[in-house]
């Protein structure tokens, strides 16, 4: 073993020691016990219980101290009270990584905890955590069954991890490494991910996570996995909008915890999914070899089936996921019409009208032809094949001869094979399985795995960078952050800053007619009467300030140009500071509707001018900014250098938990902000 690191310990060890060993299968120790014995034959073994008693016949040793050998990994399985003291002890006899199962000790306590074990050049797994499996070193230290296979789980939730891995069983697949990531006090997410880059019989990576820790971190860990060419499939948890009454801005309500990690594995390239199952089905596609077009078009889907209802609802259910249903070439409708009967249907999908039925081998040479024929990226399979035999045991040898000529015909034209049957783990689809054929009992299924393999793309890349802010903002009013903005070069309309109706005309005639009247100090100062537009005297202006002030009881107000530049689109532009990514910056169609519409992207800041001009393009209602019926597209490089602006200010200024741009005005000359609010951190 070459890699002389902790977290080789941690996957590898030359001797484990299991802490809290029990010969009673009630208990977690046993199961702990008995994993750990089932790679005897790799490593040195050693079970300790100061109670004493035995285990396939194998002792229990009272203590750590005591063993022949160091123990490399130490499991600790004991009651909360004796933990630390199990570690001490493993650390004096000169283990280097500690799998911590037991929870309870209290957030302080796992922090000195950690402390303890880093201090000393060790590593810790938990606490509170499911144990460890790497079923290529014939290492099982965890309860319950993990089928061998090529996907690497690093996960927060034990009883999920099991789920996949009964779900990945059923497809004929399994795990190659299992991490339960447990508290993260010491080994987290990001840890786990990047061990998995580096392990070869991983070829693709499941993760949950609910606490992402070092965002950033994992963020790169994501985009690395990318570029070694194994894909991530993230599981979360927070898809419940938070309530936009409580924000202190319109980015407040709509930048989501899992908005935010959405955004994140869009620029790492990973595939943020919804469930256990679809992780499933998604990762037996992908361990197919079905891989995205990487940019060059959609990706394209033919459909075969025994029954025109079938093929039919099949062909819906890939296209609304995004996926292509290509017309079929002249060449390749001739291919297929060479093999079926007349009056079959020899369009995508292709209709066999009975000729499956009659000859199983028709299943077989129309999948050839649609494989061979180059006008789609993978061809499905949807119906009745694999149930033959279930019906006429006769069958079964034929039935599986053509399931295998299926896998040569997929193997020989390089391109995807994925088989939708009401059959269910017959020897047809056996074969199906062991030859690397994505076999699925609902269509949904392999509509949901196509289209999420498609979804996976090239990291976008932020690489942008910050300089250190040579001061603090004081606060986050609209002066305050209109100057800062505009040291940043973000244009504002001309105004001056007043507290009277005197000092409001006055200001009036310097800014001139017509002009914005608006009142400081309010988060929504629409909803809250302190916006007056079109003024168009001194009159209009000390009405509007009186109907103002008794409205808001504001003390600040400002006095702007009117900005109405022709065929202008207001858009917001906001930054929150996120816990664990940092500051993320939010584009969307802006104004008094920015959280009704709800048409916003994200993304990590800040920004490159590229990277913002592509979020602006992701917007649902992008077509505007474009130019929509014959108007004039908004001046794309400015927007996309006031996009840039926000975020920027806000990554080096720290001090801002918040940042909102909201109207920003762009129009075909260019860009200017109209109003600007920060929320101090």
């Amino acid at each position: 073993m070459t890699d002389d690191s902790p977290l080789s310990a941690l996957f590898d060890p030359r001797a484990v020691a299991v802490v809290g060993a029990s010969d009673n299968p009630a208990k977690w120790g046993y199961w702990l016990a008995k994993g750990a014995l089932s790679g005897r034959e790799r490593r040195a073994v050693h079970l300790v219980n100061r109670r004493g008693g035995c285990l396939d016949g194998v002792p229990f040793r009272p203590d750590l101290a005591g063993l022949p050998e160091v123990p490399e990994h130490v499991v600790v399985a004991v009651p909360a009270p004796f933990v630390r003291p199990v570690v001490a002890e493993g650390l004096a006899a000169g283990a280097r990584c500690f799998t911590v199962i037991t929870s309870g000790s209290g957030t302080a306590d796992e922090h000195a905890l950690a402390e303890l074990v880093t201090a000393s050049g060790a590593r810790l797994l938990g606490p509170n955590c499911m144990g460890i499996v790497d079923t290529t070193t014939r290492l099982r230290l965890s309860w319950g069954e993990f089928p061998e296979g090529a996907v690497g789980l690093v996960s927060q939730s034990g009883n999920l991890a099991l789920e996949i891995g009964r779900l990945l069983a059923r497809a004929g697949q399994g795990f190659s490494r299992f991490v339960s990531l447990g508290n993260q006090r010491d080994i987290d997410a990001a840890d786990a991910l990047e061990s998995l880059i580096a392990h070869g019989p991983t070829r693709v990576i499941a993760a949950y996570v609910e606490d992402f820790r070092d965002g950033r971190r994992l963020a790169r860990a994501l985009a690395a996995a990318h570029a070694a060419g194994k894909p991530v499939l993230l599981l979360t948890v927070g898809r419940s909008p938070a309530s936009a009454g409580a924000a202190a801005s319109h980015t407040g309500a709509l930048v989501s915890p899992y908005a935010t990690v959405a955004a994140v594995c869009r620029e790492a390239g990973a595939l943020l999914l919804e469930s256990a199952g679809e992780l499933v089905d998604t990762a037996v596609c992908l361990l197919s070899g079905v891989t995205a077009r990487g940019g060059a078009g959609p990706f394209r889907v033919a459909v075969v089936g025994d029954s025109g209802g079938q093929g039919a609802l099949a062909a819906d259910a890939f296209t609304v996921r995004g996926l292509d249903m290509p017309e079929l070439s002249e060449r390749t409708r001739r291919a297929v019409t060479a093999v079926l009967p007349p009056g079959a249907g020899c369009r995508n999908p292709v209709d066999l009208a009975g000729a499956g039925e009659a000859d199983l081998g028709t299943y077989a040479r129309v999948a050839r032809a649609l494989l061979l024929g180059g006008d789609a990226d993978a061809v499905v399979l949807t119906g009745y094949f694999g149930d033959y035999a279930s019906a006429d045991p006769a069958q079964t040898a034929r039935e599986c001869e053509v399931a295998g000529e299926l896998a040569d015909a997929a193997r020989e034209s390089g391109r995807a094979l994925l088989v939708h049957t009401m059959a269910r783990d017959t020897p047809a689809l056996a074969v199906l399985r062991r030859r690397g054929v994505p076999v699925y009992e609902r269509v949904e299924q392999a509509a949901t795995a196509l289209s999420g393999v498609a979804r996976v793309t090239a990291p976008c890349g932020n690489p942008a960078t910050t300089r250190e802010a040579p001061y603090r903002v004081p606060d986050g009013t609209y002066e305050t952050v209109r100057e800062l903005l505009s040291s940043y070069g973000l244009a504002f309309p001309a105004a001056r800053f007043v507290t009277t109706a005197d000092e409001a005309v006055e200001a009036g005639h310097l800014v001139g007619y017509p002009l914005v009247l608006k009142a400081m100090g309010l988060a929504h100062k629409t909803e809250a009467g302190g916006v007056a537009l079109g003024l168009g005297d001194a009159e209009a202006l000390r009405a509007a300030f009186r109907r103002m002030r008794a409205a808001t009881g504001a003390e600040r107000y400002a006095v702007e140009a009117m900005a109405t530049p022709p065929y202008a689109h207001e858009l917001i532009v906001g930054v929150r500071r996120d816990p664990a990514f940092g500051p993320v910056v939010l584009v969307g169609l802006g104004g008094v509707t920015a959280e009704l519409l709800a048409d916003t992207a994200l993304a990590l800041a800040p920004l490159t001018e590229a990277r913002a001009r592509a979020l602006l393009s992701e917007l649902r209602h992008a077509p505007l900014l474009s130019g929509w019926r014959g108007a004039p597209p908004v001046h794309p490089e400015a927007a996309a250098a006031a996009v840039c602006a926000v975020a920027r200010a806000a990554a080096e200024h720290p001090e801002l938990a918040e940042l909102e741009v909201n109207p920003l005005l762009v129009h075909p000359g260019g860009a200017i902000a109209l109003d600007a609010h920060g929320v101090m951190a």
